[in-house]
């Protein structure tokens, strides 16, 4: 049987890789990609970021990449507004601590950033040593107070660190200082943004002798610091039909699908795209009006707005991202 008319296939994406001063080698050794030399921490898996474009791999639009669908094939995103695409999706893979930064709100990047979008984000963490921590948040009360502190290197006193284990999930809002430590993996879902801002890099060399640049004035007017301290980042909304609610805000939504081989999960597709990452298992496939295709650890797509609901089969692990629902 033929697929059915106006049907838009899957969107299966090319991964796009950066490499870090903290990065290690897992997107090697446990994701199986082919990564460049050296230590490599971060996988751009779904973007259109012009650091980090991605290209379609098969399918009608195979070798194009995600920027020139969202600007000349806008029907697969239909009812999804801006001048780009609005998310990325990365895999960090921090073999050392990243640096403690903080990401301006869309207002401020505008301005201060060449028009960029501000970024939120969020983390859903994979895998992490026995007793890993991550900084996400900050004790000062205001700016004055703030900047005392990073003079003095009153690192411990400053920084508030929630231990952590896979499943936890953290919504990092626009102004709240974070670094991820040594020894996690994560999936980060954020607004289609490049812009840090860092206040301490543990005073690290590069490759080539120089210290990464710091942006103490750009974090002194960002930091938010009236935001609240999280406890944890355990999840406490309930599975429903094997989909678990991770976060909602203005930018995006979150979910975690999880689908076993006697459990098979229907994704409804009523959003002007989805992003879908599988993060764990292997065998399994996804099934489409337009098709079917099979699916393992590592695999990214778009399903566009007209790609049908998505029917999960096999043992995975899936966490799946859209914008919210404006009406």
């Amino acid at each position: 049987m033929g697929k059915e008319a106006n049907v838009q296939e899957l969107l299966f994406i090319k991964p796009v890789f950066h490499n870090k001063i903290w990065g290690g080698r897992e997107l090697q050794t446990d994701w199986g990609y082919d990564i460049p030399d050296g230590p490599v921490g971060e996988c751009w898996a779904i973007s259109a970021h012009p650091a980090g474009d991605c290209l379609v791999e098969g399918g009608p639009f195979n070798g194009r990449y995600l920027s020139d669908l969202w600007d000349n094939e806008h029907e697969l995103f239909a009812g999804a507004e801006g001048d780009r695409f609005p998310l990325l999706i990365k895999i960090l893979d921090a073999k050392e601590n990243l640096s403690v930064q903080v990401h301006p709100d869309d207002e401020y990047a505008h301005v201060h950033e060449n028009g960029s979008l501000g970024k939120r984000e969020c983390w859903y963490v994979l895998d992490c040593k026995p007793g890993t921590q991550i900084v996400v948040g900050q004790r000062a009360h205001n700016r004055e107070e703030f900047a005392q502190m990073v003079r003095e290197g009153r690192w411990d006193d400053l920084l508030y660190r929630v231990p952590i284990q896979p499943g936890d999930f953290f919504m990092i809002e626009p102004g709240t200082i974070h670094a991820i430590q040594a020894g996690t993996v994560v999936l980060e879902t954020q607004q289609s943004s490049d812009v840090t801002y860092r206040v301490y890099d543990y005073d690290r060399v590069q490759a080539d002798g120089t210290k990464r640049e710091l942006h103490i004035p750009q974090t002194l007017d960002v930091v938010d610091y009236d935001l609240p301290l999280p406890k944890s980042g355990q999840v406490s909304a309930p599975e429903v039909g094997g989909v678990t609610q991770l976060g909602a805000c203005p930018n995006f939504e979150v979910v975690r699908v999880e689908v076993r081989a006697d459990a098979p999960v229907t994704l409804q597709q009523s959003h002007p795209f989805m992003c879908v990452s599988v993060v764990n298992g292997k065998g399994g496939k996804v099934t489409t009006p337009a098709g079917t295709w099979e699916l393992g650890k590592g695999s990214h797509f778009v399903a566009p707005a007209l790609s049908g609901d998505l029917a999960f089969e096999g043992d995975l692990e899936l966490i799946a991202s859209w914008l919210p629902q404006t009406r």
